[in-house]
């Protein structure tokens, strides 16, 4: 795996910001990233499961697993 690129800590960075609405987070993600809402929260998950995204941002990184983990028990 190695180090995480400039783009990866971006949206590890991005992930720890708190947004008032979806829409105005969404259309950052467009703007900023220039991929979909979608795309972007593939990446992130993705990053979730790196241990250099853990070592870089351990708070955003934790607190999204924990989210993460609460979705998936609430869809079993």
């Amino acid at each position: 795996m190695g180090e995480l690129s400039d783009q990866e800590r971006e949206v590890l960075d991005f992930s720890g910001l708190t947004w008032r609405s979806v829409g105005l987070r969404e259309q950052a993600i467009r703007e900023r990233f220039d991929v979909s809402a979608t795309r972007f929260h593939q990446i992130l998950r993705g990053l979730l499961r790196r241990p250099e995204a853990l070592a870089y941002a351990p708070t955003t990184v934790k607190r999204l697993q924990r989210l993460e983990e609460r979705r998936r028990a609430a869809r079993s």
